[in-house]
């Protein structure tokens, strides 16, 4: 039996076919660049998602002696909104989660809710990138959308609408959209008041894994799957993401290592405390029922391919840069440098958008792999920070199994599992969120019971990295001085922009 599963990033998609024990049979991916016509904008024509997810979908259906699919999943990254008409079709571009126009409104929010009331509700703080505060733009300023939309949806809800599925959106996502009611989940109806839209202009909010319908000839047909086939509802892509990886069980996180290094962490509760609240952290339902994930994240990877432009010039990827030999001629011991990777602003605690990255340290003698193990070792101390963030918050775990484009640099993972005193677990597959959606899928259709046996059966590990407490303790002087120079730039950067 094969199952389709489908990641929709913001830049690039990708589309895996797995076997009911986890084999990924086939893979394709397809990238796409948002427009920027204005500074903070972010925007893609919306039919780009449905048209590159039907490529990759026919593509792979064109394999020989690839197996009928017997379920199809999609999940995607959040924050993105696209407004639909009432006969389901785009009325203007979807506004990516990296879009940031809406920070006035995004302001306006907070103070109308009040920043604890509104965590306590949504277990999200403020922030330009959800879909509340861009839709409030779009009503201030683009009012011939907003009023025309009957709907505004997530990309996985547009494409089962595109597909003339009910759009169903599970409640990572619709937490996601900073207006959903993560105690009981549904939308929040007082916040939604607030802002004046209808609860019935947002999609319905279900629980992974639920099956959407099933795909009639003309849908089935874009996709290159029997009519008939089943559609589950996937989720938010670091939720997936977790799945994927094997982090089902209260206690367990997931680490995504990427052009921003998140971590996941599974509880059996919200975590929606004065620590969470003081760090921004995310608290919301997971994939899982009846459980919860709470995340961190921070600009990481991105540091890697500014200097792999720096020193290939652009449009040379961070997989050449590590293949360049500058990881085996890092030098041994600490680099002395404090490089922290604030190159479009800080995440977790701060969430300062304004803030930047900064180089201490260079002497004469410094070289391009000194660069490099530095930007490795600040990404590595971010990564403690966070770390520290989320236990104080009560999100206590000992391992962090990982994924993402971080993986490749065994010097990154030794840096990581001891600045953080955590194990570090490399799964065999590293397409964790595809993965995620097909094992949703499997239970879905009655493969497997329930996600805890499909990640037993689905799921492998392909290597462990140790803490390594005598590398931890010959970092620690350079490591309290990345800590004092990260706090006097954001005390700084605060008393200039109080």
């Amino acid at each position: 039996m094969s199952f389709l599963s489908i990641d929709v990033g913001s830049s690039r998609c990708k589309a895996a076919i797995f076997s009911s024990s986890g084999e990924m049979q086939a893979m394709r991916s397809a990238a796409y660049a948002p427009h920027c016509p204005r500074p903070g904008f972010a925007e893609l024509k919306a039919s780009t998602f449905l048209n590159v997810v039907m490529a990759l979908a026919k593509e792979l259906a064109c394999i020989p002696a690839s197996e009928a699919v017997q379920a199809v999943c999609f999940s995607s990254h959040g924050e993105t909104v696209i407004p639909v008409s009432a006969a389901g079709q785009a009325l203007g571009p979807a506004i990516l989660n990296m879009d940031v126009r809406a920070t006035r409104e995004a302001a306006w929010t907070e103070d109308e809710i009040g920043r604890r009331q509104l965590f306590m509700l949504t277990g999200h703080t403020s922030h330009a990138m959800y879909p509340i505060p861009k839709l409030l733009w779009l009503r201030s300023h683009a009012p011939e959308i907003f009023n025309a939309a009957g709907s505004f949806q997530s990309v996985t809800s547009f494409l089962l609408l595109q597909l003339g599925l009910p759009p169903l959106v599970d409640y990572s996502h619709a937490s996601r959209f900073m207006a959903f009611d993560v105690n009981r989940h549904i939308w929040s109806k007082d916040l939604l008041r607030l802002v004046r839209i209808s609860p019935q202009a947002l999609p319905l909010p279900v629980q992974a894994g639920t099956v959407a319908g099933k795909l009639d000839s003309t849908a089935a047909a874009m996709l290159g799957v029997a009519a008939g086939t089943p559609v589950v509802v996937g989720g938010h892509d670091q939720v997936i993401g977790a799945v994927g990886l094997g982090v089902i069980e209260a206690g367990r996180a997931a680490g995504s290592l990427g052009t921003y290094e998140c971590i996941t962490v599974a509880s059996d509760r919200l975590h929606l405390n004065d620590a969470a609240l003081d760090a921004s952290l995310n608290s919301y339902p997971s994939a899982v029922p009846g459980q919860f994930v709470t995340i961190a994240y921070f600009p990481g990877g991105i540091m890697m391919q500014w200097l792999a432009n720096l020193l290939h010039g652009p449009g040379k990827g961070e997989e050449e840069y590590h293949f360049g030999g500058l990881e085996s001629a890092a030098p041994d011991g600490p680099t002395g440098l404090l490089i922290t990777p604030h190159l479009i602003g800080s995440c977790n605690p701060e969430f300062d958008a304004q803030a930047r990255a900064a180089i201490s340290g260079l002497t004469f003698d410094s070289t391009r792999s000194h660069l490099y193990k530095g930007i490795l070792e600040g990404i590595a101390a971010e990564l403690a920070i966070v770390t520290e963030c989320l236990e104080n918050a009560g999100s206590r775990f000992s391992d962090i199994n990982v994924f993402g484009g971080g993986v490749r640099s065994s010097l990154g993972l030794r840096l990581r599992a001891a600045f953080t005193h955590k194990q570090l677990h490399i799964m065999s597959c590293q397409e964790s969120v595809c993965l995620g959606g097909a094992m949703l899928a499997c239970v879905a259709v009655g493969i497997h019971p329930d996600l805890k046996s499909a990640a037993q059966a689905m799921v492998r590990e392909q290597e462990c990295v140790p803490d390594d407490p005598l590398l931890a303790e010959q970092y620690r002087p350079q490591i309290e001085s990345y800590r004092q120079l990260r706090s006097m730039l954001v005390h700084r950067h605060n008393q200039q922009n109080p």
